[in-house]
């Protein structure tokens, strides 16, 4: 199966792909680089609940100085 970058460098993901994965319009995909392929997957559902309650167990590292410290990466 082929498909063609646009010229903002979108692309379709075939029917047929997306069957096989079960995409539907506002799913999130994955794409893993290995040497010069790519496995596209599509991506396992994110619990925000979850995670917003994890992110208040991280508090040490919440200071000016990691903000700095971590502002480029």
């Amino acid at each position: 199966m082929y498909s063609r970058l646009t010229s903002k460098s979108q692309t379709t993901i075939p029917k047929r792909v997306r069957d096989r994965l079960r995409l539907k319009p506002g799913d999130v995909v994955k794409y893993e680089i290995d040497g010069d392929h790519v496995i596209l997957s599509k991506a396992a559902a994110i619990d925000m609940t979850h995670l917003a309650q994890l992110e208040k167990t991280l508090s040490e590292w919440d200071t000016p100085e990691d903000a700095t410290a971590y502002d480029n990466l």
